[in-house]
């Protein structure tokens, strides 16, 4: 019965719950959430999921729209799958950086053609496949590697099992009942397959501390205690290749406005469309951002998400990069002083010199 002492940040857990209220009210969405994690322990440094309740008068606590999102709820996580998809055709051996895929022309398969949002119709090298977040590119990846190989992956990064935490609300990630290439390709950019957002962004945190699965934790755990229950689930170059990758996204691609100037932040916008009446509609998305931070050498990894945002003065649905990743930056740039991650401001001067 000794004292139990929590991994939780009340001081960032405040930021991020103001910041998801914020959002969820700017973007008119229905649901939005964050968790920051430490990267290299797992342990959950502030989570919150909204709308939620007053455990002092938790009168409205089992409306069924008050769940934890975070650990409770199961979403197609879009395109941060991405994440998962390239990492695993570099990890395979049979794709590298200078690798090409064909994404001149869409792919048509089982009744359904797959395009890209904003298409290139070109061939790409893998750098581009992430950047323009091409679904065509990231289906030949997964074509590349085959498809026991793609969902062993996912399953080793720990997506398609229910998570080991001590919270109880955690649910079971669904996936197709048969592995067919018409999943493996639409799993690729996140679509046919539902996990929880935690769980993603315990999986992306592997892909940035060097390789290591590490199970998330509510309570404090030490580097030594990290290290001895994490497993290695992708080689140590892959790691650095993805922490390249997310730093170029934020650079010049759909990531830019999940960045803090001094933070050298990178990450992953997935914009999932949802599924309504057994089909994808086109005028609702669930929208989520992967960051991490400081990129050389990341420590924390944010993971945001936002259920059908809206366009501010518009009643269109809103992408990822416009809702999602802007509640990561404002988190990163109002909590990574209190974490102690110092920012550098040496690449803006020198961007600013004459």
């Amino acid at each position: 019965l000794k004292p139990v002492k929590l991994s939780i940040d009340l001081r960032v857990q405040h930021v991020v719950r103001s910041e998801i209220v914020a959002a969820l009210e700017k973007y008119r969405a229905i649901a939005a959430g964050a968790v920051v994690l430490d990267v290299r322990t797992g342990e959950v440094v502030a989570m919150g999921s909204v709308p939620d309740f007053d455990p002092n008068n938790p009168f409205n606590a089992l409306q069924n729209d008050r769940l934890n999102r975070m650990t409770a709820g199961l979403f197609e996580m879009g395109s941060t799958v991405k994440s998962f998809t390239t990492s695993m055709a570099l990890d395979s051996g049979k794709v590298t950086m200078e690798s090409t895929f064909d994404a001149s022309k869409p792919i048509r398969i089982g009744g359904q053609t797959i395009r890209d949002f904003r298409g290139k119709g070109r061939v790409l090298t893998v750098p581009e496949v992430f950047i323009y977040s091409s679904n065509i590119g990231s289906a030949r990846e997964a074509e590349a590697v085959g498809i026991e190989g793609h969902r062993e992956f996912l399953k080793r990064m720990g997506l398609l099992d229910r998570m080991e935490t001590e919270l109880p609300e955690v649910a079971k990630p669904t996936e197709p009942k048969v592995w067919k290439r018409v999943h493996s390709i639409t799993a690729a950019f996140g679509h046919g397959f539902a996990t929880t957002p935690l769980q993603t962004a315990v999986g992306a945190a592997a892909l940035m501390n060097g390789g290591k699965l590490i199970p998330p934790t509510f309570l404090i755990r030490s580097q030594e205690q990290a290290d001895a229950i994490g497993k290695v689930v992708v080689k140590p170059q892959t790691a650095e290749d993805m922490r390249y990758l997310y730093r170029l996204n934020a650079e010049e691609g759909s990531a830019k406005r999940g960045t803090v100037p001094g933070y050298r932040v990178g990450g992953k916008t997935g914009t999932a469309e949802k599924v309504v009446n057994g089909r994808y509609s086109s005028e609702k998305n669930f929208n989520a951002f992967v960051a991490a931070f400081p990129m050389e050498d990341p420590r924390y990894l944010v993971l945001t998400i936002i259920d059908e945002p809206k366009m501010e003065g518009s009643d269109r649905s809103a992408t990822a990069g416009i809702t999602a990743a802007p509640m990561a930056s404002n988190i990163i740039r109002r909590s990574a002083p209190m974490l102690g991650v110092r920012p550098i401001f040496d690449e803006i001067v020198a961007e600013n010199a004459p």
